[in-house]
């Protein structure tokens, strides 16, 4: 099984370029609630989301999404 992550480095990208959880979440089509699990490693983004977020901030998904010591 695999354990979702805190979402770190994306709450930072988030809040440097002033969007909202609420913006994410519209951005990802899903509940504002559910993109704050997501984002605080409750439960899992799915590939789809991690494409539209890495778009979002021309970001490739390895580094919003992967922890820094990731081997």
């Amino acid at each position: 099984m695999i354990t979702a992550v805190s979402q770190t480095k994306l709450a930072s990208l988030r809040r440097y370029h002033n969007f909202s959880q609420p913006y994410m979440a519209d951005l990802i089509d899903v509940d504002v609630r559910t993109y704050i699990n997501k984002e605080n490693g409750t439960s899992q983004f799915k590939l789809t989301e991690m494409f539209i977020i890495s778009r979002k901030f021309d970001m490739p998904i390895d580094e919003i999404f992967l922890p820094p010591n990731f081997m």
